[in-house]
């Protein structure tokens, strides 16, 4: 059985930290992405800074979400996401497999 994204592709304003932090910081996110399906944090997210490189691992990681998750797409489609859109990509699977967001707390001592 196949389903679709619990957040649409334009949805990323859904969770505005994790938008925040995809457009500030992709590497983060796509890391933690990573991690989530068991792949390397650190490797994925350092990956995410050479444009064609990072584009087809983070469209590799978006494959494991979908086949985790029992969503359909393929590699191509995923590829064509992350070369086009990566920051909206990266946001949509980050709240897919709840990607926990760094809080700072302004609570005075």
């Amino acid at each position: 059985m196949t389903r679709e994204w619990n957040h649409g592709l334009l949805g990323c304003f859904d969770n505005i930290g994790l938008c925040l932090i995809t457009y500030l910081a992709p590497c983060y996110t796509a890391g933690k992405n990573a991690e989530a399906v068991g792949e390397d944090c650190l490797v994925c997210g350092v990956l995410t800074l050479v444009p064609l490189v990072g584009a087809w691992f983070r469209a590799q990681i978006r494959g494991k979400i979908r086949e985790q998750k029992g969503i359909e797409g393929s590699l191509v489609t995923d590829l064509l996401l992350h070369l086009c859109c990566p920051c909206c990509a990266l946001a949509q699977e980050g709240q897919e497999v709840g990607t926990d967001i760094p809080t700072v707390s302004m609570v005075r001592e």
